[in-house]
């Protein structure tokens, strides 16, 4: 089942506000419906952000074919609705270019980027799987934070696709989700996603981690990213700083899986990207909070960065 995808002139996608009680999909067929849809977090994840922002141009096109300043406009809404992953505006802007052509190039571009996330999970899948048994041996515990699979992509997924891939071998020892606080993404999602593979494992609250780690029952950390920098610098869901921290203490693998499109080496460290933050209410109905969605995570901190191209070892210096 993909997450997103265009079907009959309409964006579709999975609403993953109501899961895991509800299996949803909407359809959405003008860019304010497709706006709200990323800022409410029915459909998330850096990868599938990017066909959204592509499959949003293409809606713009047919409804303001004949009105470019309004078609300017509605790209402007859509590259912004986000600010902190790379993937929105960079699949917006693509899908952009092909504006002069008309909206079926469009469309095929959109579609296009579609098809290459695809291309781009299963390549990570099997690149990651690898990587992790050449550095843990065979059946490692992984413990994985926020949500990384087929919700966060179009189908597999990027860190919870190197799960899947693994699982598919027998050569996967255990599995620990991070809850992911405050919308539980972990808890709601990736568990929703593990038991439908088949896969059994255990949901922790996110400060639990590094505790799990110093214990021994952790193997590696394995997630994913919103934006990787020039410097290797990670931007990824709040608490990911905090797993990349316990996993330096036990002395265990850090590991990163993200396609090449979330790859930014125009944006040097994460100490240049503007951090979202969600405002109080997703916290507390009842005090002012701070409530950033996304932390950094310094490169000296991340073992190895997968793409569906290729493996960067930031401990032996190299960089993306």
């Amino acid at each position: 089942m993909r997450t997103i995808d265009w079907v009959d002139g309409a964006v579709e996608i999975i609403d993953q506000t109501v899961l895991p009680g509800e299996l949803r999909v909407l359809r959405l067929h003008t860019v304010g419906e497709l706006i709200a849809a990323i800022q409410s977090l029915a459909v998330r994840g850096a990868p599938a952000l990017g066909v959204a922002g592509a499959f949003g141009v293409a809606l713009a096109a047919r409804v303001h074919a004949d009105d470019p300043a309004a078609l300017h406009n509605a790209v402007h809404r859509i590259e912004t609705a986000r600010p902190t992953a790379v993937n929105l505006a960079r699949g917006a802007r693509r899908a952009a270019s092909w504006l002069s052509t008309g909206p079926d190039a469009v469309l095929a571009e959109a579609c296009a980027i579609r098809d290459e996330e695809i291309a781009a999970s299963e390549a990570m899948a099997v690149r990651g799987a690898d990587l992790v048994v050449e550095l843990r041996g065979d059946r490692p515990r992984l413990l994985t934070h926020c949500n990384t699979g087929g919700l966060a992509t179009v189908v597999i997924g990027t860190a919870l696709g190197v799960v899947g891939e693994l699982h598919r071998r027998g050569q996967l020892g255990g599995v620990i989700a991070s809850e992911t606080r405050p919308l539980l993404q972990g808890a709601r999602l990736t568990s929703w996603e593990l038991t439908r593979w088949g896969i059994e494992h255990r949901v922790a609250v996110d400060s639990a981690g590094p505790f799990l780690m110093a214990r021994g029952e952790v193997d590696a950390v394995i997630l994913g990213a919103d934006r990787i920098c020039a410097n290797g610098d990670v931007i990824n869901k709040i608490g990911t700083y905090a797993h990349a921290l316990g996993a330096r203490r036990a002395g265990i693998p850090f590991l990163v899986v993200a396609p090449e499109s979330t790859v930014d080496v125009t944006t040097p460290t994460g100490g240049h990207v503007e951090i979202e933050d969600r405002g109080a209410t997703e916290v507390t109905a009842w005090s002012d909070a701070v409530n950033p969605a996304f932390d950094v995570t310094p490169h000296d901190l991340v073992t190895a960065i997968v793409t569906d191209r290729r493996v960067i070892r930031l401990d032996r210096g190299e960089r993306p």
